[in-house]
Order: C-alpha cells, then sequence, then structure tokens
C-alpha cells in the first residue's frame, strides 16, 4: 500500500476510485466502505484511494478546546487499512488554510485536478469542505459538472444501531471494550513501551509491566481492571491489565496503565508491547490493606482466565 503524505507534481494516480474521511477506528462500516471501493477498483483496473487527514482535523480547528481522543493512532489506522487491499492512503495535511476550502473548491483544485478522481465511494452521512457544507446531493452535482460519478453506501447496523467512531469512543470510555469491540470487528488496542514503575505490584507478587503509551492522543477505557492479551511480537501473554490511580497504594492521582503478565517472569523493559483490552471486570476501587487488593488481584486473575479459558 502507497501512503501519499504530500500531492506533490510527481505523484500519479490510475483513475482512481475513491473515499474519504477521518476514517478512525476503520470500523465495520468503514470497512464495508472500503472493500465495495477495493473489488470495484480490482474488476475494472482502477486505483483504489482513501483520502484521510493528518493531524484530526477538530485540532486544528478548536486547539483550546480539542478532546477528541483517537481510537487508533496513525501507524493502526494505516496497518488497518493495509490488510483491507488498498492501493493507496493519501494522508493529507489539516491546516486552517486547507479548512476555508469551499466544497467545490475542495473538489475542483484537490479530488479532480490534482488527485484526477474518477469515482466516489462515500458513508450515508458524509460531508465534506467548509463548514462541512458539502452533502451527497451537492456531490453529485459536482461529479456531473467534472465527470465522475459519485455512490453512497448505506448505514452499516448492528442490530438497531448504525455503527460509528462517536459511538465506539463513547463504548472505549465506559469501559464497554467488547462493545466497541463488536463495533470495531477487531479488538480494542493499547501500545507502548513498557517502561519502570514504582514496582509496588513486584514486592506483593503481580509484577506488572507499566505501560508508556506510543500518543498522547490515544483513548483509553475508563478507570478500572479488564481482561487482556499482551503481544510481545509475535508473542501472546494473558494478563489482567489495570487502569487508574492506585489508590490503595498510592496518593498523587496520576493515571498509570499497566498489566499483569499470567506465568510470565521475564524482564522487557524498553519493548513495545500491544495489549488488546478484551473485557471489562470490574471498576476501579480503594481497599483497606495491601492484603485484601492481593486478594482482590487473585479474583481478578481468576476472572480473566475463566474468560479465556486457562488452566490455573
Amino acid at each position: 500500500m502507497r501512503v501519499v503524505r504530500q500531492l506533490s507534481s510527481d505523484i500519479r494516480f490510475n483513475n482512481p476510485i475513491l473515499t474519504l474521511g477521518t476514517y478512525d477506528g476503520v470500523h465495520l462500516g468503514h470497512q464495508e466502505i472500503i472493500r465495495s471501493l477495493v473489488e470495484k477498483a480490482r474488476r475494472e483496473n482502477k486505483e483504489s484511494v482513501l483520502f484521510t487527514f493528518e493531524p484530526h482535523p477538530r485540532k486544528v480547528l478548536y486547539p483550546d478546546s480539542y478532546s477528541v481522543k483517537l481510537i487508533d493512532t496513525v501507524d493502526e489506522k494505516l496497518e488497518k487499512l493495509e490488510k483491507l487491499g488498498l492501493d493507496t492512503v493519501i494522508l493529507f495535511p489539516f491546516t486552517r488554510e486547507f479548512s476555508r476550502l469551499s466544497a467545490m473548491e475542495f473538489v475542483r483544485d484537490i479530488l479532480v485536478n490534482r488527485i484526477g478522481v474518477s469515482e466516489m465511494h462515500i458513508g450515508h452521512d458524509h460531508h465534506f469542505g467548509k463548514n462541512r457544507e458539502g452533502s451527497f446531493q451537492e456531490l453529485q452535482e459536482l461529479g456531473e459538472l467534472y465527470h465522475f460519478r459519485v455512490f453512497q453506501l448505506p448505514a452499516i447496523s448492528i442490530g438497531e444501531v448504525a455503527i460509528s467512531s462517536t459511538k465506539i469512543r463513547n463504548a472505549i470510555l465506559e469501559g464497554n471494550v467488547a462493545y466497541a469491540a463488536t463495533l470495531l470487528g477487531t479488538p480494542f488496542v493499547l501500545q507502548g513501551k513498557v517502561v519502570k514503575g514504582q514496582q509496588i505490584g513486584r514486592t506483593i507478587g503481580f509484577p506488572t509491566a507499566n505501560i508508556d503509551l506510543e500518543n498522547s492522543e490515544k483513548i483509553y477505557p475508563k478507570n478500572g481492571v479488564y481482561a487482556a492479551k499482551a503481544y510481545l511480537g509475535e508473542r501472546l501473554v494473558y494478563g489482567v491489565m489495570n487502569i487508574g490511580t492506585r489508590p490503595t497504594v498510592a496518593n498523587n492521582g496520576q493515571v498509570t496503565i499497566e498489566v499483569f503478565l499470567f506465568d510470565f517472569t521475564e524482564e522487557i523493559y524498553e519493548q513495545t508491547i500491544r495489549v488488546e483490552v478484551m473485557q471489562h471486570i470490574r471498576d476501579e476501587q480503594r481497599f483497606d490493606s495491601i492484603e485484601d487488593l492481593k486478594h482482590q488481584i487473585q479474583l481478578d486473575e481468576i476472572t480473566a482466565r475463566t474468560y479465556f479459558s486457562l488452566p490455573g
């Protein structure tokens, strides 16, 4: 998959069939659009292209109140998109100047004149251009004017719920990672480097890997304990993840993300760890003693092992 970050004059496209949007999470609805686009591009010997933005538009438009946390980092998004078979992803630099383009200017100056779009596939609720003024109807009219076709795909639903990145973010923030995974089509992932913590877990018999997330804009679930699958390279280790302020052993209010890995004793500082957060076990709580905390961690381990059908 080709990744284009600047639309310079030497970049060429082969009659591109294109979709555009932020595509945060690359959820099941996004995947349906991309599969449709990729299949048609292959049948017609054309190029499948996704046009997205870096950074997230809201970060540029509302820097003082920017609060959107990303379901996927850019690297995570690209990894998902490549697996779907796209030929090209355009990571277009989103700036204030760009945000002032009208829908017509965006289509004419960028999609038509610089990319040469031959066909567009968009979601049911897609809007674009300055103040999101561009609608499907306007896009159809511009397609007639500039000689490209436009197809709008219906919403993809799970039960009665139309899938959206906003619903997924809310589910993650509520700790409902299992439901988020249902809408995403894949487990929710946290990834980062293993760093040294206060090593309190080691002293009570439950050593944990403290994770420094790769991107501070990455969303993470509410404070609590979760069943988790951790990957060190290709190696899978099961465990429980704790997200929170560790009120029993600390009083600084700082949120940490750490995972206790079952049957694992190796030193893995500075290694990259990828954690699939699978199931909420319980909310964070403060215990009256370290012994009570140890007992609860033992119960959490039993709950997680049962969830994963593991012995022990």
